[in-house]
């Protein structure tokens, strides 16, 4: 009993200050992450607040070592206006900046971000793909899903790919200012993710988040599987494995 308590303890410390694991549950960061994708975080970039701990608990009042996250950083974050939720984004404003969407192109700043186009976005249609018909193409004469890609890069010198499928409401928007204390969060398929370009609403977009929510950083993918796997044959946890994306940092 004694060592069980322990290891909860172990657990519990390094789970709120050190790494957490976190799985993908949606499209909304693709291409530089999957349904399927498993990754570490760390939790001591951005200082440590009640959300760094487990289920919120409300141990920790405002903020411990601040730090401001840095344009282009991928994080996991507690998303508003409940804060019952992790999500993940990739910072696109801080404190002062400002944010746009005109045409599909970012402006941070009211200065454009470069935007090249690159090779279409390939991937194998599974059952963590989803895959707009409209997109699926036979190569090899297997299935895949081929998205129109970009390449985006940050005044910092950060360089990320995007997906843009084509023209949606969320390709015009008005100016945003970030106030202090928060961050301006989007993701990288940008025609499939209910980000900081939308109001805060429980199950839709998230609005300018709070630094206090911030969990940790995103660092490298652990594992990853297309979702074909069946538990009760443990072969088929081989075959599924998407073996070229375990490694990847950010």
């Amino acid at each position: 009993m004694v060592f069980l308590l322990k290891l909860a303890i172990v657990v519990f410390i390094i789970r709120s200050f050190l790494f957490s694991p976190f799985s993908i549950p949606s499209g909304s960061m693709q291409p530089r992450l999957m349904i399927g994708d498993y990754l570490f975080i760390t939790k001591w970039n951005y200082g440590y607040s009640r959300y760094s701990l487990p289920w919120g608990i409300p141990l920790i009042p405002g903020r411990i070592l601040p730090r401001t996250p840095a344009r282009g950083d991928v994080v996991v974050f507690k998303a508003p206006p409940s804060a019952k939720q992790d999500y993940i984004k990739r910072v696109i404003g801080i404190p002062g900046d400002t944010v746009q969407m005109r045409g599909g192109q970012l402006f941070l700043n009211g200065k454009a971000i470069p935007k090249q186009r690159v090779a279409d976005w390939v991937a194998p249609v599974s059952p963590n793909t989803n895959c707009d018909y409209a997109f699926q193409r036979i190569v090899a004469e297997q299935p895949v899903c081929a998205y129109p890609q970009f390449r985006e890069t940050l005044p910092n010198g950060k360089s990320y790919n995007v997906l843009d499928l084509g023209t949606t409401e969320a390709d015009d928007t008005g100016v945003f200012t970030v106030p202090a204390g928060h961050a301006f969060l989007m993701g990288d398929n940008r025609d499939d993710s209910a980000d900081s370009r939308f109001p805060a609403r429980e199950g839709g977009g998230i609005g300018i988040v709070p630094l206090e929510n911030i969990e940790g950083k995103a660092v490298v993918n652990f594992f990853s599987t297309d979702g074909s796997a069946e538990w009760l044959l443990p072969w088929t946890w081989f075959s599924a494995a998407r073996w070229h994306r375990i490694g990847e940092g950010f």
